[in-house]
């Protein structure tokens, strides 16, 4: 059947039709990359951080497949760094071109970049330190803070829905896509000898029904699609569920004296979190009362600055956000919301042993505050860990999920007694029935569809649902694996 992994390499033609290069996130979720050449010119669809194993991020250093100087355009689906973290890298390696994405995505990013790079900074450090002790090499970081300022200026912000004209025969759109703010499709079109194609890359699509952000936008036509499956084999839970479900285990945690931990990530999830907690706050139910009197802190610098710019992004928010900020609430904030910025009141959180809800990045417990947090609550029975995002493979958070008896923080072997809790109705991400609304959108059936941003397992499983229930012709590409569009 045609959507199985081991379809072999294309011999391609030499000429200036649309071709493809899979490049990140193929059979894997994290480092989005893919290389399009279309009418002349080379565009790069994301440059994202490899996230995950020490194997993995050791691909972060890895030279481009092509030649940065000689690429044209790199069109940005969203600020998250498993899309974006590793575009000072590009820049620094000689890239030219300009960097189209939303205004809300370009605001992100000239926070979340610099953060990148002071923790590429930070972990070189760290690492040269034992290096040195050991007589070992020191290594250099793989951006620094002022190469990602630097690559700011690359940046030129897009409207949705504008029709951009990068030469004679190639156009582009950014759509909503629901996912985080200023998320998008990107839709482009190439148009050469009277002949038009279309390709669609989804990116990350987002859920209907989401808090503060508009659903998906609806594709009606694309010749090709290149889409996520990061949920592509399951269904999300009922949100409002998970909803009670979260309210009741940090009641049931702080009646036996612990904190509640959510790791979660700065942009995105942590302002959905605030908005939820905010939410329920104007309920009258007697737990919501309770939960009421609970302190939030939000610890992170980053999800302090990302919380500012969407409230600078308002047009970005559903009617539900809207509504709010009519009213004359402010959607992201209310009482008893702390943020930590300094290292001094972040440190001062782990003096508090219970009656706290701590919320903090990485989402998937790789690096930054949450691993600080997790050393002195993670090893407490009394605590609970709450997941509200994706963990990939081999990561800290997916291997405390698994049921790991005994995990090392900062070289530290700390048993896991806490209550682990995963509430999925929470994810950022379409399940698998929003994955096929968005494809059922598209009128025409695409001439092909492409499977990336998930595991190898799910990937497969999300294919076989959609070649045998909608008859699509689907590919799970690997990476480097290169397709002319227009043989298809």
């Amino acid at each position: 059947m045609n959507f199985v992994i081991i379809l072999m390499q294309t011999t391609l033609k030499e000429g200036i039709y649309m071709k493809i290069t899979f490049w990140g996130a193929a059979q894997t979720v994290t480092g989005s990359c893919h290389i399009l050449e279309a009418g002349g010119l080379t565009l790069l669809i994301d440059c994202g951080l490899h996230q995950g194993n020490h194997t993995e991020e050791l691909m972060n250093a890895e030279d481009f497949p092509i030649n940065p100087a000689n690429i044209d355009y790199l069109l940005l689906t969203h600020a998250h760094i498993d899309h974006s973290g590793r575009i000072p890298f590009l820049v620094k390696k000689g890239f030219k071109g300009k960097i189209l994405t939303t205004g809300a995505a370009c605001d992100l990013c000239s926070i979340m970049l610099p953060d990148s790079g002071h923790i590429q900074e930070t972990e070189a450090e760290w690492k040269n330190k034992k290096n040195l002790r050991k007589g070992m090499n020191i290594i250099e970081p793989l951006y620094t803070y002022q190469d990602a300022l630097d690559s700011l200026m690359f940046f030129r912000a897009i409207e949705y829905d504008e029709v951009i004209d990068l030469n004679s025969s190639v156009k582009v759109r950014f759509v909503d896509a629901g996912h985080m703010l200023g998320s998008s499709f990107i839709e482009i079109w190439e148009n050469l000898d009277g002949k038009q194609s279309k390709i669609l890359f989804s990116g990350d699509v987002g859920n209907k029904g989401a808090p503060l952000l508009k659903d998906p936008s609806v594709i009606e036509e694309a010749d090709f699609v290149v889409i996520e499956s990061t949920y592509g084999n399951r269904l999300h839970p009922d949100r409002h569920q998970d909803m009670n479900l979260m309210v009741n285990t940090i009641l049931e945690t702080t009646r036996r004296g612990g904190n509640v931990v959510i790791p979660s990530f700065a942009v995105g999830r942590t302002q959905e979190m605030i908005y939820y907690f905010n939410q329920n706050r104007d309920t009258h139910h007697q737990n919501i009362k309770a939960l009421s009197k609970i302190p939030v802190f939000i610890d992170s610098p980053l999800a302090t600055s990302a919380t500012s710019v969407f409230r600078n992004h308002l047009e970005c928010f559903d009617e539900e956000a809207r509504l709010y900020i009519e009213n004359g609430d402010n959607p992201l904030d209310f009482e008893g919301l702390k943020f930590s910025v300094s290292k001094e009141d972040s440190m001062a959180l782990n003096e508090i042993l219970s009656g706290a809800i701590i919320i903090s990045p990485s989402g998937m417990c790789e690096a930054g505050r949450i691993k600080h947090h997790l050393k002195y609550n993670l090893w407490r029975p009394e605590c609970t860990i709450i997941f509200v995002g994706f963990q990939a493979e081999n990561s800290l958070g997916r291997k405390i999920l698994n049921g790991e008896k005994v995990v090392k923080i900062f070289g530290e072997e700390i048993v896991v007694k806490a209550q682990i809790v995963s509430l999925e109705g929470f994810s950022g991400h379409a399940d698998k029935t929003g994955l096929i609304d968005l494809l059922n959108g598209i009128k025409s059936k695409p001439k092909k569809v492409f499977i990336v941003h998930g595991e190898p397992k799910v990937s497969k499983e999300f294919a076989y649902t959609l070649h045998e229930g909608y008859e699509l012709d689907c590919v799970i590409p690997y990476p480097l694996q290169r397709f002319n569009l227009d043989e298809m």
